[in-house]
């Protein structure tokens, strides 16, 4: 009963809260969408006061009229200058000063007329007439184009907004007041709060607890007034001149109800502390077993042991919360073994295709078999001589920039990467994961290789270091699959195909992408290549009709197989 009582308390606070909450935001944004529309309706007659065919040196006669006419139909203006493009008053009306024509002050330098070219529409600070009645000067300035034309300048009288404050009524203590900027009162009930305002004392705690409340996106908090009294505040903003209108209710007022509710619970509090004790105690003691298990299991899985198990059966909320970590242990290691089996593809696999083989699920694609394959080998020309004789940081910026370049390329094309040494590497097509056309995929990825290689060649040239860069391709029957131990497996091919590739490769000369006849005869039509007649490469039987992969039209190779028998054994 009196857990219900302190829960019926507790909402019903909450409820008051946000209830009162909106109900102050509420009068605040109603106030300060009045404002805005009063500022709107003075700013919008200043606006098209200056018609387009008038310009900053029309008579101040037709201006004068255009300023009282605004005047008569804004009561709230008190005065309005006009100073021009150079910064010169031209004119100067005022419903209780003197009027002044052509006075030709400079006026450059005003704090209105700098506002007004940054700003376009600018409020100044509050300024108290006769001592008591607050204004704030308006300033507008009107462009063509970029060229500042003029500059309107009106004094206006804030009595209307005190009006607006004045009719908000919130219980039989509520009440609204505006702030600006800097935190001094514009408009208050109680124009005698309106001078305090002027205070720097009283504006620093206004312009704190506006700041609060902005902190907590509109919601009413709890504070002090100048009374000392507590009080529960919110607050809107009046965008076009940065004010805020604040809305506060007393605290007593607003909770009265609360506070009768509390009174009338007290009595039952106390009874439900004890009942709550007794509780605790029991529940304490039935619970820590299980939580002791909890905590062991969680650190044992936390520490990696995921095949451990935590057993608890009390039919109730530890068991379940036992076995969902039991069911989280299982998940973990699973996504542990995941891991590692990515890790081990990743090795030898783009990316792309150790996704690929690791959603199958069956890892028997990478077991040895007979497949087609393009077999591509590259190296750089002259690497070896220029390791001889520069600088490592220099050896290795250079291998980070090419090997970086090439494994961009190796993940884009989603082939197999299986070696590299120094400057070498060897990539395979078609194997494990085919592809179409893997003659044609793997010649345009040599393409991209040479020309992203050769662009870094041109700045290394520029640093003296006499580098160039070239491939070889072949495409035939070879055996892949994984070779190696436990601690290191990589992804291989054997058979003539990747010898014939690496002797292409050897053979190929800077900007060159030496082809054999079974990659050649699927360039059909495709890609321009150059027919280099035939070699004798070590290790090979016979002579081999090579080819040169060109980027530009050439004359149509000679594909005959009949010349190319011992590429096609190849």
């Amino acid at each position: 009963m009196a857990a219900s009582g302190i829960s019926n308390t507790w909402f019903s606070y909450g409820d008051q809260h946000a209830i009162l909450s909106a109900l102050l935001r509420s009068e605040a944004t109603s106030a300060a969408d009045k404002i805005e529309s009063f500022l709107d309706g003075i700013k919008i007659p200043l606006g098209s006061t200056i018609p387009e065919d008038v310009s900053a040196n029309a008579g101040v006669k037709q201006l004068r009229l255009l300023f009282l006419r605004v005047m008569h139909q804004v009561p709230g203006i008190l005065s309005i200058s006009f100073v021009d493009g150079a910064g010169a008053e031209r004119l100067h009306v005022s419903r209780t000063g003197s009027n002044r024509t052509e006075g030709g002050a400079d006026r450059s330098g005003d704090p209105a007329v700098v506002g007004a070219r940054t700003a376009k529409v600018w409020y100044g600070p509050i300024a108290y007439r006769q001592g008591s009645e607050p204004s704030v000067t308006m300033a507008m300035a009107n462009y063509d184009d970029t060229v500042l034309e003029n500059t309107i300048i009106a004094e206006i009288s804030l009595k209307p907004v005190w009006l607006i404050v004045s009719e908000i009524r919130v219980g039989r203590s509520g009440r609204a007041f505006v702030i600006d900027q800097t935190g001094r009162l514009i408009a208050h009930p109680a124009i005698s709060e309106v001078m305090q305002g002027a205070d720097e004392k009283a504006a620093l705690a206004l312009r704190g607890l506006r700041d609060a409340i902005a902190a907590t996106g509109g919601t009413a908090i709890a504070s002090r007034n100048s009374e000392n009294e507590r009080v529960v505040t919110a607050g809107a903003p009046v965008a076009a001149a940065g004010w805020t209108v604040l809305v506060e209710q007393s605290q007593a007022e607003a909770f009265a109800p609360l506070y009768a509710l509390l009174w009338r619970t007290g009595g039952l509090l106390l009874a439900a502390t004890v009942l709550a004790a007794v509780l605790a105690y029991w529940l304490a003691g039935r619970m820590s077993g299980p939580i002791r298990l909890l905590e062991e299991g969680t650190e044992k899985i936390g520490a990696g042991q995921f095949d451990h198990r935590i057993n608890i059966a009390t039919g109730d909320e530890l068991e379940r919360l036992a076995s969902r970590f039991n069911q989280m242990a299982q998940e973990l290691a699973e996504s542990r073994d995941r891991a590692e089996r990515m890790t081990r593809l990743k090795r030898f696999l783009a990316p792309q295709v150790a996704e690929l083989v690791e959603k199958a699920g069956d890892e028997r694609m990478l077991a040895g078999q007979r497949a087609e394959v393009v077999a591509v080998f590259c190296d750089l020309r002259g690497f070896t001589a220029f390791s001889a004789h520069a600088e490592p940081e220099d050896i290795m910026q250079l291998l980070r920039e090419y090997y970086e370049a090439l494994g961009a390329i190796v993940t884009r094309y989603e082939v197999t990467l299986t070696s590299f040494s120094a400057d070498g590497l060897m990539i395979l097509v078609n194997a494990p994961v085919p592809c179409q056309e893997p003659a044609l995929h793997a010649v345009k990825m040599a393409v991209d290789m040479q020309e992203a290689i050769q662009g870094l060649i041109s700045g290394w040239r520029q640093h003296g270091y006499q580098i160039g860069f070239g491939m070889g391709l072949a495409m035939g029957w070879a055996t892949v699959g994984r070779i190696g131990y436990e601690a290191r497996v990589d992804y291989t091919a054997i058979g003539n195909v990747v010898n014939l590739a690496s002797r292409l490769c050897s053979s190929a000369d800077d900007r060159q992408i030496l082809i054999d006849y079974s990659v050649a005869r699927h360039l059909r039509d495709k890609i321009p290549i150059a027919d280099l007649g035939t070699r004798q490469f070590k290790g090979l039987d016979g002579h081999v009709r090579v080819y040169n992969v060109e980027t530009q039209g050439i004359d149509r190779p000679n594909l005959d197989p009949a010349e190319n028998d011992v590429a096609a054994k190849s």
